[in-house]
């Protein structure tokens, strides 16, 4: 246990600022959006472009475009929140029927299919199938919430769960207990977005 304090410790003593900063914005933009706050679009265009520039610094150029594309997102997701309610409504949360879903998952695998041989056969990527069906499976997941889908707790669930056991496996320590905070806040998310869904169909 003192070996994984050690470690969490000397991780957090090399972090840099702007990586601390942006670990902090990315921990609130998920607790307002837990709360439908149109604020969580900030922080998260904020951590988002603090993490494209840390990433494109250390050569991991697509997770520099990952971030690049969460920047975008955060953009239409003030957007959508801010005018997707029409006349001054805030944007309702909604479902999308599972058809949708079948669809968007079975693209999500080919993309990773190919994205995934790709990185196997060119790069010394680890986990390189595992790392391209996190990835594009946050880019769809990203988007959901942009639209106040409900469904997108459930694919943060898996994604992040995922995530917990590769920056583990990676040595990453203080990333990986990250995202079981995030773990350990979706619950709370799917609960309080299913009462407002209940609610505005009431």
């Amino acid at each position: 246990m003192s070996d994984l304090v050690n470690a969490v410790l000397a991780e957090a003593r090399a972090q840099s600022v702007s990586e601390a900063v942006a670990v902090a914005l990315a921990v609130l933009y998920l607790l307002l959006a837990i709360r439908q706050n149109i604020w969580c679009w900030v922080c998260a265009g904020i951590s988002t472009a603090l993490f494209a520039w840390l990433y494109f610094g250390a050569g991991l150029y697509m997770e520099a475009a990952l971030n690049v594309f969460y920047f975008a997102m955060a953009l239409y997701g003030w957007s959508r929140w801010y005018n997707g309610g029409g006349r001054g409504r805030e944007l309702p949360v909604t479902t999308w029927p599972l058809q949708k879903h079948v669809v968007a998952i079975l693209v999500i695998a080919a993309l990773s299919l190919v994205s995934g041989y790709l990185l196997d056969s060119r790069t010394d990527a680890a986990f390189p199938y595992v790392d391209s069906v996190t990835t594009w499976g946050g880019v769809w997941a990203t988007y959901l919430v942009a639209r106040k889908v409900l469904e997108n707790w459930w694919y943060w669930l898996v994604i992040d769960a995922t995530m917990v056991w590769v920056f583990w496996s990676r040595e990453l320590e203080l990333t990986a207990l990250l995202f079981v905070f995030y773990l350990l806040l979706i619950p709370a998310g799917l609960v309080s977005w299913a009462r407002s869904y209940r609610e505005a169909r009431a």
